[in-house]
């Protein structure tokens, strides 16, 4: 079981930066991706970002790709989001998540949805005021 906790959301305004981290705990996270979602009301989860936790490759939605950059730290068991030039369209509620089954081939074919996570987190608000 692997347990995931988000924070570092809250409110922003239109063009500023923000960092989210997500900290792993109950098992080592070896041949894990990890990814980045976010939520509005009334829609489904929508992948942004994920990394392979052993060799640290990435890969982004094309909406944020060059905006948001995902980052792991093997040392602190943790990922981060580092989003720029935050716009009110980014505000959702951002959730961190864990897939025990990672696989190069698969998540270069930009399918990820949140059917291939096992765990999750609580979540984090951010809202993004102009």
């Amino acid at each position: 079981q692997v347990h995931l906790a988000e924070s570092g959301g809250g409110l922003v305004q239109i063009g500023d930066s923000l960092r989210l981290s997500c900290a792993a705990s109950g098992q080592t996270l070896s041949g894990y991706g990890m990814a980045w979602f976010r939520q509005v009301p009334g829609k489904v989860r929508k992948f942004l970002a994920a990394v392979d936790w052993n060799e640290g490759r990435t890969y982004y939605a094309g909406s944020v790709r060059g905006r948001f950059t995902i980052s792991r730290d093997n040392s602190r068991n943790s990922v981060y989001l580092q989003m720029n030039n935050l716009h009110p369209t980014d505000t959702a509620v951002y959730y961190c998540a864990a897939d025990k089954d990672y696989n190069d081939y698969y998540y270069g074919l930009d399918l990820l949805d949140d059917g291939d996570f096992d765990f999750w987190g609580q979540g984090t608000q951010v809202t993004v005021s102009s």
